[in-house]
């Protein structure tokens, strides 16, 4: 069989961010407040997850949807900048690039986000092509790709029937209805990666072990993150923890999104699940450190020197 051209082909929804530090809650009646920093940076949960896989040392490619605007080539050239192939991404000029602004207070943080081109996302836009050149296929931000949803099940079955392993990350739904079924796409997704508050949403059950216990009868593994607290997963009967690191936080957005490529990056050198979930906590830990999904994101040497440690 030949090699493949990429590692991980990611599909998912690409957009910049607004990150505005301060402890502040805002106010209307046009009350200003001052916060103590700001900064324009790469957003969205796929491409974080894409720049995290790119540093450790994979090769990878990113599909979605631009605008043809400003912060539509600011992504794409951010994207370029960590050497991931930008090929798949389409530029419309008939929408707009989607973006959030995120105000962090501490470890807590309020988000609101323009959807734009993340809604306008669909199958068709997804070149087949990519998927014949790549070992595995990750989605992130499902519930924001409301075109792509319906044909979520088809993307993942065709990939598995040409050998490419999956793997999701749904993120928050905005609306917080969470009344999409997701067993058929569970079914044909070998790594699930939601949070403690997801996994509650999703399986509908009362505890994270029951909600992990319920998912994992879906999918083929299920890794609950669990922030400081480290993470916890299962495949079948057998359930796998990993205890956090310490760090000194600075910044938690994008620490879920790193966490994947930590786990993933284990998963597709086939380690031992104990081995990848401690890996998910080292790179997850280690992007906290500065402003913003990317900044901080490790190298491969650098987690596995704190993975060894």
């Amino acid at each position: 069989m030949p090699e493949k051209r990429f590692d991980i082909l990611v599909v998912g929804e690409l957009n910049a961010d607004i990150i505005l530090n301060g402890d502040v809650t805002p106010s209307f009646g046009q009350v200003e407040k001052l916060v103590s920093d700001a900064s324009l940076v790469l957003g969205s949960s796929s491409a974080i997850f894409a720049c995290g896989a790119a540093r450790l040392g994979l090769k990878v490619a990113f599909v979605s949807k631009v605008g043809q605007d400003t912060l539509g080539e600011y992504c794409i050239q951010v994207l370029k900048n960590h050497q991931i192939d930008t090929s798949g991404v389409v530029v419309d000029p008939g929408v707009k690039t989607g973006m959030s602004i995120i105000l962090n207070r501490g470890v807590d943080r309020a988000i609101l986000t323009y959807p734009g081109s993340m809604k306008e996302f669909t199958y068709l836009d997804i070149n087949p092509v990519l998927i014949e050149h790549t070992r595995h296929l990750h989605m992130g931000g499902y519930y924001l790709l409301s075109s792509l949803q319906p044909q979520a099940v088809q993307l993942f079955g065709i990939a598995r029937g040409k050998g490419v392993t999956t793997s999701l990350d749904t993120n928050y739904d905005p609306s917080d209805r969470w009344d999409i079924d997701l067993e058929p796409l569970l079914r044909v997704t070998d790594v699930f990666l939601p949070n403690e508050t997801e996994v509650l949403k999703i399986s509908r059950e009362a505890s994270v072990e029951a909600g992990l216990q319920k998912l994992s009868q879906q999918a083929g593994i299920v890794v609950v993150k669990q922030g400081a607290q480290g993470a916890i997963a299962q495949k079948g009967v057998h359930v796998h923890r990993a205890a956090g690191l310490s760090i000194q936080v600075v910044d938690t957005v994008g620490a879920g999104d790193t966490f994947d490529v930590g786990f993933l990056y284990g998963f597709l050198h086939h380690w031992e699940i104990t081995k990848s979930l401690h890996m998910g906590c080292v790179c997850g830990s280690l992007s906290t450190r500065q402003a913003g999904g990317t900044a901080a994101q490790p190298t491969v040497n650098e987690a596995l020197e704190f993975l060894q440690s």
